[in-house]
């Protein structure tokens, strides 16, 4: 396999979005002089990103133009009040279909699984984001059925516009989740005043893009210098592997978001005031930032900056119509939305319950941080405790079979969520007490 296949496989996703991106500057360039009307605006984006679903995927981009038929069935067909259970419903039994078919074919049969195959099933969990809150938004009358809405100004979720907005071009392979309401306003509103042109702003994620890639080559050859052998390395060496390794895979999601971003910023989308209301920026759709997200001290803010976009979604399609334990039941579905496998149940349950621990042992310590000192050390501790679990989450969900649990275990790094779930049942039996 020369070097050029070699990439291709590595980077699908980032070569796929890249490639898109003359398409979004085109269509930016197009609607901001007045070439396209509203109706072509739609079909351009909805054309572009069925282009690339076939292009990509093949006869698996069939996955995704399902669900977008049988979601416009819906719409026209059940009553509002339950569309969102009837969508939910029938979108995660489809994608739960393929995620199971994937590991059968994986571990029982033991045959290799099409890229494309992948491609299209990665798309379609990013589908059922933009399905069910379109379905929420619609059962909380947020939105209108153009069946039941009484007048012309009431804003209506439209076949075309709806299409449109769920076989972007810009969110096809990667998100970040703007909501439909979102979405129609600046197809509505491209072209009816100055807007300043996002070719910096590309330049510059690309550039750092570039940048992420290059520190995750340079890791990836340092991993691959030093193997890690429990046999005859130290623990320390063994934990510091395995963190890096953890990073690697982390940062091939960092560079992801970041080139979505650009897909976003360059079709126009993403552009909002900052605080001072002076200037604009490209911010407004973002899955999370690479220093602000790895310098998060508490698992909970890493939980909250992590995929934002994504995390927004599970709050209010699970947690937020939870009544009980809901914290867990988001991360159960979190495991389920993304695949099923062993790996993944170890690591979300991992996740959810460090931030449980979290949440009580900073309100038991903070009270006594009365020194800046104790402040820092425990703001120091704090993050070494955050990047040892979330290294323990990455490593279980990314392997997501037995080959990670005993890289963690081999490792000691498994002790730390281990520590954490301790804490948690001695403060949670103590704060039952007082």
């Amino acid at each position: 396999m020369g070097p050029i296949s070699r990439l291709m496989v590595q980077h699908q996703f980032l070569l796929h979005q890249c490639f898109s991106l003359p398409f979004a500057f085109l269509f930016n360039f197009f609607a901001k002089r007045g070439y396209l009307s509203l109706r072509y605006r739609y079909v351009f984006v909805t054309v572009g990103g069925c282009i690339l679903a076939v292009g990509t995927m093949g006869i698996y981009s069939v996955l995704l133009f399902a669900s977008t038929f049988v979601f416009i069935l819906l719409i026209g067909h059940v009553d509002p009040s339950s569309i969102h259970i009837w969508a939910f419903g029938i979108q995660m039994f489809w994608q739960t279909f393929w995620h199971l078919l994937i590991q059968y074919r994986e571990y029982y049969l033991h045959e290799p699984v099409s890229v494309r195959l992948f491609l299209a099933v990665s798309s379609l969990m990013l589908l059922t984001q933009r399905i069910t809150s379109v379905s929420m938004d619609l059962q909380e009358k947020q939105l209108m059925s153009p069946y039941n809405a009484s007048t012309k100004k009431t804003s209506c979720v439209l076949p075309l516009p709806l299409v449109s907005y769920l076989l972007s071009v810009t969110t096809l392979l990667g998100g970040p989740l703007g909501s439909y309401r979102h979405f129609v306003c600046h197809m509505e509103g491209v072209g009816l005043g100055p807007s300043p042109s996002p070719l910096g702003e590309v330049f510059l994620k690309l550039m750092q893009v570039l940048l992420l890639e290059l520190v995750r080559f340079c890791l990836v050859h340092f991993l691959k210098q030093n193997i890690y052998d429990p046999s005859s390395s130290a623990s320390i060496h063994g934990v510091l592997w395995v963190w890096a390794l953890a990073l690697v895979l982390r940062l091939r999601y960092y560079s992801h978001w970041k080139i979505s971003e650009c897909l976003n910023n360059a079709a126009g989308f993403g552009n909002c005031q900052n605080s001072s209301g002076e200037s604009q920026d490209w911010s407004g759709l973002s899955d999370g930032d690479f220093w602000t997200t790895e310098a998060s001290s508490r698992m909970s803010e890493f939980a909250r900056r992590w995929n934002a976009t994504t995390a927004s979604w599970l709050r209010r399609t699970i947690y937020m119509r939870s009544k009980h334990f809901p914290l867990f039941v988001t991360f159960g579905f979190s495991m389920w939305w993304h695949g099923l496998h062993l790996g993944q149940f170890v690591g979300f349950l991992t996740w959810a319950s460090a931030v449980q621990a979290d949440y009580y042992i900073h309100r038991y310590l903070h009270p006594k941080l009365s020194s800046t000192w104790r402040r820092m050390l425990y703001v120091c501790l704090s993050w070494i405790n955050t990047q040892m679990i979330i290294t323990c989450v990455v490593i279980a969900v990314e392997l997501r079979n037995m080959s990670g649990l005993r890289l963690l275990l081999a490792s000691f790094v498994g002790l730390f969520p281990l520590c954490n779930m301790i804490l948690l049942v001695i403060l949670s039996k103590c704060n039952t007490v007082t």
